[in-house]
């Protein structure tokens, strides 16, 4: 089994191009918050706050927040865990002694995506996005394989949909004639 990525390009209208906007805008500042709530435990008590700890808090942060129980919970789950594989790649690079460079806030240019892993999302001629709708989708060539995941990407004010999937590996076609006389030349 191996992975690949589709790319698409999406044509959100005006509408839904802020849902997007405002999606990824609160995931940024989720990732911040989480990573400031880790500096300050560390700074105050010597003690590290895992993905678990800060995931429980969600719940009680979308009964204060609107703008965040409006974005899926599993798009938040998964902005909780990309500074948590921030974190775990840091201490790697420590432990094999390597420059580590400590997890960093991410301004608005910085933080370009945002991630369904499982579910939230649907793919039937248009893409239907929980809690943001069905946007218009491109659709250059077909899907092949299984869908894992899909990443909602902004790249120079334009939208992409990426979608991870699993296929199994094809074998390439033998060589024929002039191909193999050509390899056994050079």
């Amino acid at each position: 089994m191996s992975r690949l990525t589709f790319k698409y390009r999406l044509h959100p209208n005006r509408q839904q191009r802020e849902k997007l906007q405002t999606t990824l805008d609160v995931c940024r500042e989720l990732y911040n918050a989480a990573l400031q709530e880790r500096r300050d435990a560390w700074a105050a008590h010597r003690k590290g706050i895992g993905f678990v700890a800060q995931a429980n808090q969600l719940v009680s942060i979308k009964e204060i927040r609107p703008d965040v129980a409006a974005v899926h919970s599993q798009v938040l789950q998964d902005a909780l865990r990309r500074i948590d594989k921030t974190f775990q790649s840091f201490f790697l690079r420590v432990k094999r002694g390597q420059v580590p460079g400590f997890p960093r806030f991410r301004s608005k240019n910085r933080y370009d995506s945002f991630t369904y892993p499982q579910a939230g999302f649907s793919l039937n001629g248009r893409l239907s996005l929980s809690k943001i709708g069905n946007i218009k989708i491109k659709l250059h060539r077909p899907i092949k394989g299984e869908i894992k995941t899909l990443t909602i990407k902004r790249e120079n004010g334009q939208w992409y949909a990426c979608f991870s999937v699993v296929v199994e590996p094809q074998p390439l076609p033998p060589t024929t004639g002039r191909a193999r006389a050509d390899l056994q030349d050079g």
